[in-house]
């Protein structure tokens, strides 16, 4: 037997001495005592070894770790971790995301219509063609159920009470609308489908002031060839009044405005007129009406 062979046999017996060794130190058994330390009475005794000991502290950190991850994914205290947002926060949040997508389609309508709209006051659209682009776009006003609110109808009353001007009340297709004059005097044509006079046109002195028959917003605020000063208004349930042959308008586009507040003055402007009077239309979802079935213009 040479060296090199001893030192290789020397070897492996040490490795297998110190592996028993290793193993013995872990399973080796001690005893762990809880004793009074005046009487020195015995309380509690535990048999474990080293082994015992990793094995437990091993499971508890398993534990300790798959419970807090329990607690974090699937209770609200994940809410209190920086990073995490709280479920109703999240749920609000696509809630709002769906609802300003929705606004954002509805604003495009809008936009789309209001500027067909204007483009039939200036004469450049007729209202045919009008009709025809407003179809192609899908739009179904019925699902616009925008109703008077408290403030609507407060103001109706102050102004019932006050006897300013009579309120006219009209019911259709379901829907009650409650308008207001926009001015009083003698109706000299009124409202002839046939003829395509879609209005009403009274007489009235020269800047006598005309008012808004509804809460609503102004849509259209400039000066066309044939009918002079225009003003369109803009009104909930899908209504539109129009008041032409103005002499000053005192609203501009994008401006809200109350009912019976004063939007312009009544004068002789445009081509097609014969003398101060206001040339009044009324139009609802997309149709115009007699202005003569929802209110009065007696004095």
């Amino acid at each position: 037997m040479n060296i090199r062979t001893f030192t290789e046999i020397f070897a492996t017996s040490m490795g297998k001495k110190k592996k028993r060794s290793l193993i013995k130190r872990l399973t080796y058994h001690y005893r762990l005592l809880v004793i009074n330390e005046d009487t020195y009475e015995e309380k509690i005794s535990y048999r474990l070894n080293r082994l015992n000991v990793f094995v437990f502290t091993t499971l508890f950190a398993l534990l300790l770790v798959v419970g807090t991850i329990v607690l974090i994914s699937f209770t609200p205290l994940r809410s209190y971790i920086p990073g995490y947002t709280a479920p109703k926060l999240r749920k609000q949040a696509i809630d709002l995301k769906f609802k300003t997508d929705s606004l954002e389609n509805e604003l495009v309508i809008n936009t789309f219509y209001i500027n067909q709209l204007q483009k039939v006051f200036k004469g450049e659209l007729t209202m045919d063609e009008f009709e025809k682009d407003f179809k192609q776009t899908k739009i179904n006003p019925d699902t616009l159920k925008l109703m008077p609110g408290k403030a609507d109808s407060l103001l109706r009353k102050e102004v019932e009470e006050r006897e300013h001007f009579s309120v006219g009340t009209s019911k259709r297709a379901g829907v009650k609308y409650h308008f207001i004059a926009p001015v009083k005097g003698n109706v000299t044509t009124g409202f002839e489908r046939k003829k395509k006079h879609f209005a009403v046109d009274v007489a009235v002195k020269k800047n006598t002031p005309i008012k808004v028959i509804a809460n609503g917003t102004i849509i259209f605020s400039s000066w066309t060839s044939d009918t002079g000063n225009v003003v369109v208004v803009e009104h909930p349930n899908n209504i539109i009044s129009i008041y032409k042959h103005n002499n000053k308008l005192l609203k501009n586009v994008g401006d809200f405005v109350k009912q019976g507040e004063v939007i312009a003055l009544s004068g002789n402007t445009g081509e097609k007129t014969t003398g101060p009077h206001l040339h009044f239309e009324l139009w609802i979802k997309g149709y115009p009406m007699n202005p003569e079935d929802f209110l009065s213009f007696k004095k």
